[in-house]
């Protein structure tokens, strides 16, 4: 068993650096047989976090192809295929980076019950997360339900360095086959649209390591303010590098405290944002029902609209709602794959309060459009922003996007950038807009802007008459 190779299985956790599980195996001077493989899990993504994934293992294919690896594909049941790989290649271990949504906890679990009975040496690693969700307990003993307390409790905390790059790859004798990673086809659902969203992907580790970079040297220090300007690039654009751990997060909060240290104020707010995410974990592993539940289940009598066709519902998911802060911010998620933070709060809040429609429907909308898609995170926002979830913006509280945009976009540069109708000078990024959109939508940027589908005054009248005579 000293001398069998190990099988090391990626997953979302696409970097060379600061991966323990990857450099356990190298470290044990072992040959290292990386893989891919395209499950149930892969096959359930939505439209472009596929895409976004097959892009990031091609690119990591060709970061190990550098070092003298190389990355193997393969396709099926995630056992049954390291089970064929280990007897293909006479493997006797298998490492993986731990993942934590109950789909993912269950199968693991399952595999790596089924391969110690095999006598194989089945070992998975943290590293997608900076405190594992277990280890951050109240002090009575319980889980953290808001978020301002689990903060405090983990901010001291130690942070483990990140790893460097394994130096060397030792490789096996003889490689096993692998599949055509084209014939996938993980772009099939984004259609004309992966033209259009890919110039704005920033792929792999080393444009990831650049970003964090450059947000830490020009735009960490003014981030408490900037981070609410949607018109302009002041915020780090790592989620979608997180997401899909072409960075770590111990990568990104040491690199934060290294700015607070130097006296950059911003880096604060940084890192409370790096424990935001480890929250939404947190509360995923004790209350996976956060997932697709009311958290709070006396929200379940809530009246909301569940019909994901309705009009106004389409209306939404179009741009086309007349309210030009949700529908600029609708419009950069087609083209870019993201929306800016403020934007999501502002078109959750829109869907859920002033549309009157179940945030479930929203969840999904950006399961399928976005790049920098995240389980615990998505299902956080949305329950954050709906009022069913830990730490919610109170019922009463609705966020008036007409008063936003004064406050958040002033001389209208994001509107401008992403809205084409009633322009005489069109904005390239919102022609894009066209050009990513189904042709069925029928849409043009010649067509005329619309009238509010709803009003923000009699929106957020009507939402709160529901939420007082709500019956909970």
């Amino acid at each position: 068993m000293s001398s069998t190779p190990i099988i090391m299985w990626f997953r979302r956790d696409l970097r060379l650096s600061d991966h323990a599980a990857l450099k356990a195996a190298c470290d044990s001077g072992r040959a290292v047989i990386p893989v891919v493989i395209r499950d149930a899990s892969v096959d359930d993504l939505g439209a472009a976090p596929k895409w976004r994934w097959g892009l990031g293992v091609e690119h990591l294919a060709q970061s190990l192809k550098d070092k003298g690896s190389r990355l193997i594909f393969r396709s099926g049941d995630a056992l049954e295929v390291l089970q064929k790989l280990i007897e293909e290649t006479g493997a006797g271990a298998v490492y993986w980076s731990r993942l934590y949504d109950p789909q993912a906890v269950d199968r693991d679990s399952k595999i790596k019950a089924a391969l110690k009975e095999q006598d194989i040496d089945a070992r998975s690693y943290g590293g997608h997360l900076m405190f594992e969700p277990w280890t951050t307990e109240t002090k009575t003993g319980g889980f953290y339900k808001v978020y301002t307390p689990f903060w405090r409790s983990v901010k001291d905390r130690d942070v483990d360095a990140p790893l460097p790059t394994p130096g060397s790859f030792a490789t096996p004798a003889t490689w096993p086959d692998g599949e055509d990673l084209g014939t996938w086809s993980l772009g099939k659902a984004m259609n004309r649209g992966a033209d259009v969203v890919r110039p704005y992907v920033r792929l792999g580790e080393s444009a990831a390591q650049s970003r964090l970079g450059a947000f830490m040297a020009s735009k960490v220090a003014s981030y408490n303010e900037g981070r609410d300007i949607p018109g302009e690039d002041r915020t780090s654009n790592l989620s979608e590098n997180l997401a899909l751990g072409e960075i770590s997060p111990h990568q990104c909060w040491h690199a934060g405290v290294r700015a607070l240290n130097e006296g950059k104020s911003g880096a604060e707010i940084f890192l409370k944002e790096l424990v935001w995410r480890e929250f939404a974990y947190h509360l995923m592993h004790h209350t996976p029902r956060i997932l697709d539940q009311n958290w709070k289940e006396d929200w379940d009598s809530f009246p909301w609209n569940e019909d994901a066709r309705e009009a106004q519902v389409w209306a939404w998911k179009k741009g086309r709602t007349g309210i030009r802060f949700v529908d600029a911010a609708m419009r950069e998620l087609y083209v870019t794959g993201r929306m800016h933070n403020r934007g999501r709060m502002i078109v959750a809040s829109y869907l859920c309060k002033h549309l009157m429609t179940h945030w479930r429907i929203g969840q999904q909308w950006f399961e399928d459009c976005l790049i920098d898609w995240d389980p615990a995170s998505n299902a956080m926002g949305w329950q954050w922003s709906a009022g069913s979830g830990p730490d919610a913006t109170p019922y009463f509280r609705v966020f008036n996007p007409v008063t936003q945009l004064d406050k958040f976009d002033k001389n209208r540069d994001y509107v401008s950038r992403w809205i084409a109708e009633g322009r005489s000078n069109k904005a390239a990024e919102a022609l894009s807009f066209f050009d990513a959109i189904p042709r069925h939508w029928g849409m043009s940027p010649d067509d005329d802007y619309p009238d509010p589908i709803v009003p923000a005054d009699e929106g957020r009248k009507r939402a709160l008459s529901a939420y007082e005579n709500r019956d909970f």
